[in-house]
């Protein structure tokens, strides 16, 4: 799918920080495809699809972490593809073992945290999962740069992502 962005926007990014090149780009991916949808995944490159997937995981895990992620259905999403590699061949190296370690807990406790409830039981499952916590921790600590380093490699390969125009 070819996605479109302006020289404008990029730059008025670029001038910010390495996160909003890439929030950037992908809002312009995000805009020219409306949701995230099986037909969606299949028009987008694998870049593409990484990239919008990366700030579903980011947003997800800054506003409720990992058991947040699971329990609103991502878990397949992240820890059943090739997520993880595809970061790893970003060169986001900080986001790997964070994510293999969620893996290892999401096969072990995700078809609890996946089970539908109450946004009161919900509440719970932070209390009824702790060992989250500290991947939460992780991602957060290091949250600035994984952010930057995705930006520097969206800005090194941005023909993979969109095309630019005036």
């Amino acid at each position: 799918m070819n996605i479109q962005i302006t020289r404008n926007n990029l730059e008025a990014a670029t001038n910010e920080s390495g996160e909003a090149v890439a929030r950037e780009v992908k809002n312009a991916i995000e805009q020219a495809c409306g949701s995230l949808t099986a037909e969606t995944l299949t028009a987008l490159n694998a870049e593409q699809v990484t990239l919008w997937a990366f700030f579903i995981l980011h947003d997800e895990v800054m506003d409720g972490g990992f058991v947040q992620l699971i329990h609103n259905g991502y878990g397949p999403f992240f820890f059943r593809n090739p997520f993880t590699k595809a970061m790893q061949l970003w060169g986001i190296d900080t986001i790997v073992p964070i994510m293999r370690h969620a893996e290892k807990l999401y096969r072990k406790h995700g078809a609890d945290i996946e089970k539908p409830c109450s946004d009161e039981a919900f509440m719970a499952l932070f209390e009824q999962f702790p060992q989250f916590d500290d991947l939460d921790d992780e991602f957060i600590e290091e949250e600035e740069n994984i952010c930057q380093a995705v930006g520097q490699y969206v800005a090194d390969h941005l023909e993979r992502f969109v095309e630019v125009v005036n």
